[in-house]
């Protein structure tokens, strides 16, 4: 008896049954050693593993791994001192149908179970026919993720229709997903960006897609990803990525163009920033030979400036008469010859020295022009080098470039080097100066030559437009030593909290009673006077540059010399440490955050990059309401009265989703603009329901001055999501307590929910085709009976601060709410069915809620604000 069950070896069902017990009682080590000897005596190893994963319960609460994910990895383990356990002892036919019986179990995207089984199984070299077949499957099931997952560990991107693969992940918000799906096939991110350049085209409507997907469920999440803005920025981003000319993107590169001149009619007709000169060259730039843009600049010329104007920029184009506003012809033929041209741009040259009235409000520099050396020749710059790279000297560095808007690489072309008595400004454009070999040299030296302290504000982003003028430095690294970036003390200055006058320090808010930013606002700090920024946007790369470019060029690298010399004199005033140097960009936050905020300085735009330190260091505080005068952090005053979190109402801005996010799961009252939202929308929504705007940057002083007192509180940016809820929260002594955490749905603000017991998600599930191979017949006799009569009292702990629906207003056929939204029945496992008895749906949007281990992370995340006393 004993030979004959040794001869048929362990039976796999048992061998499944013991490592799911210890599985369930997370003894892990035993499992391991369990699963190793069990493997052994298996007759037939490799058809018993998938015996058993076949019968192992899929994702658990509480648990990042699944059970099969785990007994793949130790079947690995054990193959290794097993090795004669290879397909290659098998018949090829024999070996073919195992494969197929893997492949059958490839329909989700755990990264390590399918990376097992197909190293195991060798799916690789299955057919490719059956390959193609199998996650032609899955995309009917509308698996999409795992079928994109799939198809990359198979190597099938060849073989599968790169729009049928890719659109289903961009509509579903998985756009990186579909990114890594064509990455390394010339071909397909060929494919990839001209299909997203033609979604920016303005005749392109959603419903094309939804006529080619129509089981695609749009929900609105999902629709931004198709905005033509949104769209525009992926486009780009994946042309430089992928090295794809501009040429085969001309919607996308139209639609940065069209946005561009927007913007230019809005900072100079609405804001006023801008002087004529230089929006006439970024105009023409911009507009370029695009006849359609030509058109639009016309007609916002009648809108924004004067149908005279609109009528000069016409004859410049020669746009013909039918394309033309009403009224723009008749002007043209009433207007004398010499008013029909635009008058050409004022080159006359301006006083060195100002007018006294710019004296007095901004800061100067305190250098003659005789004293500012441009250096276009090679005889000029060994002179510049003699002086500058000599040791121990202080030298400002600023750089210049013109805006490209976004549509170019930005090169640059103009840097300046301040020393205490003269200032060299390094031209560029002059023809072979730039690329000339001892102007690379000296830039190597100059950054290299560690006895010589560079002072910068927002070098990563000077650096990396360094990098797209010469690329030299990308082939042999540019090595900095000898730099300091004040960029970083000017944030550690901010979050000590402190402002500085020219006489003492004052603690008051951070950039409370100051339009001015980046370098700007640290100038006027230390100094007492900002910088002239009029000439920011200019075209740098006309010449001659005209007297107030060159000044303001001047001022910009001079006066890190005069900051840098205040702040050194007596650092302990500005709660700096002795020794600058040591003040780096790894200090201004939490060290687990060290990798992510480089990463992410990496990405901003050089503008952004110099502006983006004081951006977010602004906090409202309002002086007259007790309940809402409270700085950001503060232990509530006493006088304030608790608030509920469903008493909170606010909008967050698009820079903030992720602190609404949080919000919403405890239960406060949250709209999230979108990322195509303008702020102002932020202002109506507060106006309109009462809210309260959360905003971050330089949205802030606009809409504070829109809404009342205590209305609209900035945030840092820098700061991560928990920490600014935790911040809002104690602002506004909201005290939230465990029974509100969730009584929101996260996705969509709605307090709505439908209870949906296990019996009829089962339902559900098999109707919708996402159950074809789950026999459910022993789990619905064992449930049926306990789930229907629990149905109306097991409710979520947030029970009391929700609304709830019958499940009676689900349509039966189509499984939508009354407002059209159907169930996400695709984001349910179907291994949950085994554990979970009551699922809990929002009517809003549809998805769909189980009682899980988030509310543990939650609860610990916020215990600190938590009122738990009374409710636990």
């Amino acid at each position: 008896m004993s030979s004959s069950t040794e001869a048929a070896g362990l039976d796999p069902t048992v061998l499944r049954d013991k490592l799911f017990e210890l599985w369930q009682w997370k003894d892990l080590q035993t499992l391991h050693l369990e699963a190793l000897e069990g493997f052994s005596k298996l007759s037939e190893p490799l058809v018993a593993l998938l015996t058993i994963l076949e019968c192992v319960p899929g994702k658990q609460k509480g648990r990042s791994h699944t059970l099969g994910q785990h007994i793949v990895m130790e079947f690995q383990t054990w193959m290794k001192q097993h090795p004669q356990v290879t397909l290659s002892s098998l018949t090829e036919q024999q070996s073919a149908a195992l494969q197929r019986q893997a492949l059958s179990l490839l329909v989700d995207a755990q990264s390590n179970f399918i990376d097992g089984l197909i190293n195991i199984y060798q799916l690789i070299s299955l057919d490719p026919a059956v390959l193609r077949l199998h996650i032609m499957r899955l995309q009917g099931l509308m698996c999409y993720k795992a079928a994109a997952v799939i198809s990359i560990k198979l190597q099938l991107q060849k073989e599968l229709d790169m729009e049928e693969m890719c659109v289903p992940l961009i509509m579903q918000n998985k756009f990186p997903l579909a990114e890594s799906y064509v990455t390394g096939h010339s071909h397909l991110e060929k494919q990839l960006v001209t299909l997203l350049d033609s979604w920016c085209h303005p005749t392109f409507s959603v419903l094309d897609i939804t006529k080619k997907f129509p089981n695609l469920s749009l929900l609105k999440v999902w629709k931004d990803q198709i905005h033509p803005k949104v769209l525009t920025k992926q486009v780009f981003r994946l042309m430089e990525k992928f090295n794809i000319e501009q040429g085969l993107c001309p919607n996308a590169l139209h639609k940065r163009r069209l946005d561009s001149l927007r913007f230019l009619m809005y900072a100079r007709f609405v804001e006023r920033s801008m002087t004529e000169e230089n929006w006439c060259d970024h105009v023409q730039y911009v507009v370029a030979d695009d006849f359609e843009l030509q058109i639009h600049l016309v007609n916002m010329l009648v809108k924004y400036c004067t149908i005279q104007t609109a009528a000069q920029w016409s004859v410049r184009y020669s746009i013909p008469r039918n394309r033309l506003p009403f009224g723009v012809w008749e002007t043209q033929q009433s207007l004398p010859p010499h008013l029909l041209q635009i008058p050409a741009s004022d080159s006359v040259q301006t006083e060195w020295v100002p007018s006294p009235s710019h004296c007095e409000k901004f800061y100067q520099v305190p250098l003659a022009k005789d004293k500012v050396h441009f250096v276009d020749t090679l005889e000029a710059l060994q002179k510049c080098q003699n002086i500058v790279l000599k040791d121990d000297t202080i030298v400002g560095v600023d750089m210049e470039w013109p805006p490209n808007f976004g549509c170019n690489p930005t090169q640059v072309s103009l840097i300046q080097l301040a020393i205490s008595d003269q200032v060299f400004l390094l031209d560029l454009c002059e023809n072979g100066f730039c690329h000339h070999p001892e102007t690379i040299s000296f830039i190597r030296n100059l950054f290299s030559r560690k006895n010589v302290l560079k002072l910068g504000y927002g070098m990563s982003g000077d650096i990396r437009c360094v990098l797209a003028t010469w690329q030299q430095f990308l082939k042999e690294p540019l090595k900095l030593e000898g730099t300091l970036d004040l960029l970083n003390i000017h944030q550690k200055i901010q979050r000590n909290k402190i402002k500085m006058t020219q006489d003492r320090p004052k603690k008051v808010l951070v950039g409370e009673d100051s339009a001015e930013k980046g370098l700007s606002l640290l100038v006027q700090q230390i100094l007492g006077k900002p910088l002239d920024k009029t000439e920011q946007m200019s075209n740098w790369e006309r010449r001659p540059l005209r007297t107030s470019q060159i000044r303001y060029a001047v001022a910009d690298a001079y006066c890190l010399l005069d900051v840098y010399s205040v702040l050194a004199r007596n650092p302990a005033c500005f709660g700096l440490p002795a020794n600058l140097h040591s003040i780096t960009s790894s200090q201004l936050g939490n060290s687990g955050d060290k990798k992510k905020k480089a990463n992410q300085t990496e990405r901003m735009d050089p503008a952004q990059v110099k502006a983006e330190c004081q951006r977010a260091q602004r906090v409202s505080q309002s002086r007259s309401d007790t309940e809402k005068g409270l700085l950001c952090g503060e232990k509530p005053s006493e006088d304030a009265p608790p608030l509920a979190p469903q008493q909170l109402r606010v909008v967050c801005d698009n820079m903030l989703q992720g602190l609404g996010r949080y919000l919403r799961c405890l239960g406060v009252d949250v709209i999230m603009l979108e990322n195509t939202d303008d702020h102002r929308a932020a202002a109506k929504l507060a106006q309109a329901e009462g809210r309260v705007i959360l905003t971050c940057g330089q949205p802030f002083q606009s809409l504070r001055s829109q809404v009342g007192e205590g209305r609209c509180l900035a945030l840092d940016c820098s700061e991560k999501a928990r920490d600014q809820a935790v911040r809002v929260l104690r602002h506004f002594n909201v005290q939230p307590t465990p029974g509100d955490i969730f009584s929101r749905c996260q996705a969509c603000n709605s307090n709505e929910y439908v209870v949906v017991p296990n019996k009829d998600m089962v339902t559900m599930l098999t109707q919708k085709g996402f159950l074809q191979d789950w026999d459910s017949t022993d789990h619905t006799q064992q449930q049926d009976e306990e789930m229907t009569q629990n149905v109306t009292s097991d409710f979520p702990r947030y029970a009391l601060q929700c609304q709830w629906a019958p499940l009676s207003g689900l349509n039966p056929s189509t499984l939508t709410f009354p407002g059209g939204a159907p169930i996400q029945l695709h984001t349910v496992p179907p291994g949950l069915l085994q554990k979970i008895s009551f699922f809990y749906v929002c009517t809003r949007c549809g998805k769909v809620f189980w009682e899980g281990s988030h509310f543990t992370r939650v609860l610990s995340m916020f215990h600190e604000v938590l009122h738990i006393a009374d409710t636990m």
